[in-house]
């Protein structure tokens, strides 16, 4: 029974990988690619107002909706800053090598104006629901604004099943990894644990979320950046080397460089924009959703704020991972040896002159259930534009035993499965931004 089950998970595998190879190699790539650079130039560079963007963030704003204007941000947040950004990180430079860096900072850096976009059509469109709350995103872009339900529900159904891979497979197996590697705990209490914390937050509905997602993002980031701050200044002498690396391997046509860190453009381009667009979720259509939900009174000013999370997560966040897992190869290369993908983190914070292995594990643990919350909340906006106000409740029971299931599998294919998730939710949301590009104002 065993071996049928492992036999399968490998066809699996070995699927998602060549679909994932098609989609993140040519198609899903370059269309975000051109989506990006389009609402660049569309926004007139809407880049240069993230100054703006980050002293909005921080202001209270009377209005009608779910959240406060801080509230919708961090939930956006809690929900993009996990995994992503430790292992996620990881993974991409382990497969793509270092220049992969180089390409999520772009996705970053570009995919701002998409994201802006985004969520100026997602308030634009968004609807009051009888019990004064609202939805909003791409589902409703679809339905009014392109007059397309079907798109609309469709849209919905991959943004269900991203929430039980992307929001909640992937942050359950890295909640267990760590709980097993740090202190040895058995999987099942484990599950149930994290099952219980997100359930009580779900109970308490969007405003809950936002409360608790506005307390835990800002700790959880400070604590992690402190921890990447003493690891850059170790390896201080190698930062400006790590940086020429990850940018000569990103423009090059073969390996600049041996070991596990060789890698070449293709490799590179595709590994390191599609864990950009998993990190950060610009284009994804799961912002939109979030800013929707927020007390706002002009779209212009919530989707300057929603923008700015794109930079915290992926400019910022995997900026700094990478500057960290690519310095510590250069200055001491054994300590990767034997390390499998989604390790090589570990290794850089096995440096650390005090406990490193325990505060990684307590960084990523943090970040998972962070991340477990915030997509709860898309999910369950899905659920209710597809079944009602009644089938949250369905949704929920759901979501809580995806957590079990996610714990299970094994971490190349979870990850095969959120890139080829994001395909599935990034390809209806970016179409629907092309065609109603020209109501996005600034």
């Amino acid at each position: 029974m065993r071996e049928g089950g492992l036999c399968r998970s490998t066809a699996m595998l070995s699927v998602l990988e060549h679909i994932n190879a098609f989609l993140w190699g040519g198609p899903v790539l370059l269309f975000l690619l051109f989506v990006h650079l389009y609402f660049t130039l569309h926004t007139r560079f809407i880049q240069r107002k993230l100054p703006h963007a980050l002293k909005l963030s921080l202001r209270k704003e009377s209005g009608a909706g779910d959240m406060s204007r801080f509230a919708s941000l961090a939930t956006l947040l809690a929900a993009t800053l996990g995994t992503g950004n430790i292992v996620g990180v990881s993974t991409a430079i382990a497969y793509g090598g270092p220049g992969a860096v180089f390409w999520c900072w772009i996705t970053g850096v570009l995919g701002m104006a998409t994201s802006y976009a985004e969520c100026y059509l997602g308030i634009h469109f968004r609807k009051k629901q009888p019990n004064g709350s609202y939805l909003g995103g791409p589902m409703y872009v679809w339905e009014d604004g392109l007059h397309r339900k079907g798109m609309a529900r469709l849209f919905c159904y991959f943004t269900l099943a991203a929430s039980f891979g992307v929001g909640c497979s992937t942050q359950a197996r890295a909640v267990t990894e760590a709980t097993t590697s740090l202190w040895d705990l058995p999987l099942f209490p484990v599950g149930l644990l994290c099952a219980g914390i997100v359930g009580l937050v779900l109970l308490g509905g969007a405003k809950s979320i936002g409360n608790i997602c506005s307390l835990l993002v800002p700790c959880m980031g400070v604590f992690y950046l402190a921890a990447c701050g003493v690891l850059l200044v170790i390896n201080w002498d190698f930062l400006w080397d790590a940086l020429v690396l990850i940018i000569k391997s990103a423009f090059s046509f073969r390996s600049v460089t041996g070991g596990i860190l060789g890698s070449s453009f293709l490799l590179a381009a595709r590994y390191g924009i599609a864990r950009g667009l998993f990190t950060n979720e610009a284009g994804l259509g799961s912002a939109p959703i979030a800013a929707a939900s927020s007390a706002v009174s002009k779209p212009e000013t919530q989707s300057l704020v929603m923008m700015s999370a794109t930079f915290w997560d992926t400019v910022v966040m995997c900026g700094i991972t990478g500057l960290v897992i690519v310095s510590t190869y250069l200055k001491q290369p054994s300590l990767f040896l034997g390390r499998t993908a989604g390790d090589y983190t570990a290794a850089a914070f096995s440096t650390l002159p005090f406990a490193g292995d325990t505060l990684l594990g307590i960084a990523i643990i943090a970040f998972a259930i962070a991340t477990l919350i915030g997509w709860s909340f898309f999910g369950e906006k899905a659920a209710e534009y597809l079944f009602g106000s009644s089938g949250t409740v369905t949704y929920r029971l759901c979501y809580i035993f995806m957590i079990f299931v996610g714990s299970q599998l094994s971490l190349r294919l979870v990850w095969e499965l959120c890139d080829f998730l994001n395909a599935l939710m990034a390809i209806p949301n970016l179409l629907s931004l092309l065609l109603m590009r020209k109501l996005v104002k600034t």
